[in-house]
């Protein structure tokens, strides 16, 4: 490492805007990263805390499933709970509508799921928790009651029908609108209110069982959470195009640090040529060439990380922007590969370089 560092000191330039470089696509990635997880959030949050391992639900012939479009009557309903193997099924109902303060002309966008009572087995879920007792009351999450400007006793305004917040409970969030809580019973009569049938939307089911087999009898596909979110249109959306840009600016990341060391290490092949001849082995070289791209890589991207943090805590108080290893650290160990693997790409001349062809000895 001794020539890296005095060509370090040396070039100091050269390798502060190489470095300023990769701390701006840093910085870039982790926003996007950051905004993604932030969307994500606010997509399907409240769908990751379905109980269950399976969440069933209807299959169209000629189309893929889609919450916006399930609906899954009595009848299936009772077959998926008399199928072998099937622990438990949990109806529940999920209808995006509006909702606004009693008294009020702005109505907001809300979503309404329709669950039964919490049992002991739900008692940690959030989204259980805002589930209220009685049919004319309603559990808010904290952005509906954030959107609405409501407190706990307050009375709210659902499809033409008063309910009384009871409850206000966390972070929910489905198709970037609030969740609000209600009975089933209560759910019912408010889907049928904006055209829907009041059937359930998803099943949670828990158990192990023939999954595929139980599903083509009854017109329904069971899947994960994690693997159900694809049923959600806004979410494959939003997370392909955002992240075919991140994907796009790794690639940046790679080429630019690729190129580069490429023209720094031709530059550097008479040095390269005279190390050779006194005796330097190639292993040397290689690591005296990554050693020095991994300090500036890592300065870059600590600088770029540093700076996503700093900026990312104030977006938050105005986007949806997650901070997190998953979105930080993630990323930044994804540069500082890609970054390596461009400069070790470049090392192709230091491998095979011949000192008398460096330095000129055929002439």
């Amino acid at each position: 490492m001794f020539v890296a560092w005095r060509e370090l000191r040396f070039a100091r330039g050269r390798f502060l805007l190489i470095g300023a470089v990769v701390a701006l696509i840093t910085l870039l990635v982790g926003f996007l990263a950051g905004l993604t997880g932030g969307l994500a959030a606010q997509n399907v949050s409240a769908v990751l805390e379905l109980p269950g391992d399976r969440l069933v639900l209807q299959k169209p012939h000629n189309s893929d499933p889609s919450y916006a479009t399930s609906s899954l009557d009595e009848e299936t309903v009772t077959a998926w709970r008399e199928a072998g193997g099937i622990e438990s099924v949990t109806p529940i109902g999920i209808v995006q509508s509006r909702a606004s303060v009693v008294g009020a002309a702005d109505p907001t966008g809300v979503a309404l799921f329709g669950l039964p009572q919490k049992t002991s087995d739900d008692a940690s879920n959030p989204l259980f928790e805002i589930v209220p007792v009685r049919d004319d009351e309603v559990g808010l999450s904290s952005g509906a009651a954030s959107a609405l400007g409501v407190a706990a006793g307050d009375a709210i305004s659902i499809t033409g029908q008063e309910f009384t917040v009871a409850v206000i409970g966390g972070d929910l969030w489905y198709s970037h609108t609030p969740v609000i809580a209600l009975t089933s019973d209560a759910w019912s009569t408010a889907s049928r209110r904006v055209g829907g049938d009041g059937t359930a939307t998803v099943l949670a089911v828990t158990g192990n069982a023939d999954w595929q087999a139980i599903g083509a009898e009854t017109g329904t596909v069971a899947e994960t959470p994690l693997a159900s979110l694809t049923a959600l249109e806004a979410f494959r959306s939003e997370i392909g195009s955002l992240g075919l840009m991140i994907a796009m600016l790794f690639g940046i990341s790679a080429l630019v640090v690729g190129a580069f060391f490429t023209v720094w290490t031709m530059q550097r092949a008479g040095d390269i040529a005279v190390l050779k001849a006194l005796g330097a082995t190639t292993g040397s070289l290689v690591r005296d060439a990554l050693g020095q791209a991994s300090i500036v890589l890592l300065s870059g991207i600590g600088v770029g990380l540093a700076a996503v943090v700093a900026l990312g805590t104030l977006a938050g108080r105005a986007l949806p922007f997650v901070i997190s290893p998953l979105t930080t650290l993630a990323p930044a160990a994804v540069m500082a590969v890609l970054g390596l693997a461009g400069a070790a790409f470049a090392l192709r001349s230091v491998t095979k370089a011949d000192p008398l062809t460096a330095l000129g000895s055929n002439r």
